[in-house]
């Protein structure tokens, strides 16, 4: 969220279905920042299968939650994409091993991915989906 984020969930074992993605992300994250931003809110995530699950799209529904539309094929659009790469990279340069989650933080990053979701749109629907240079 711009401005802001939640620590880093870490799904501890198995998969994560409908039920799980509900649970653990939507009713204790998502929920409280849509309470908190009002109806300003536009929920973003992508077409991973548990965010398309019927229980996921009734609690959304449930929350009056706002979903962002989001194309079949759009791995460009996504800064998520951008903040898993640049963590990755980060952890991978790291002569000792990490301290707490917090240090994982990098808000500065992810506000600048979250500001450039217009332009990236914008680009996007120029080429008509086409692959896009980011």
């Amino acid at each position: 969220m711009l401005g802001s984020c939640t620590d880093l969930h870490i799904f501890d074992a198995g998969s994560v279905n409908g039920t799980r993605y509900c649970n653990e992300i939507l009713l204790p994250y998502v929920r409280l920042f849509r309470g908190a931003k009002g109806l300003q809110f536009l929920f973003m995530d992508d077409n991973a299968p548990c965010h398309r699950t019927v229980a996921t799209e009734q609690l959304l529904e449930s929350e009056d939650i706002e979903r962002m539309d989001w194309p079949a094929r759009s791995p460009d659009l996504n800064p998520i994409e951008h903040v898993w790469d640049f963590l990755g990279r980060r952890l991978a340069a790291r002569a000792l091993p990490l301290v707490t989650i917090r240090e994982l933080r990098f808000q500065q990053l992810i506000d600048t991915l979250i500001l450039s979701m217009g332009r990236r749109c914008e680009t996007d629907l120029a080429v008509r989906g086409d692959h896009i240079p980011y």
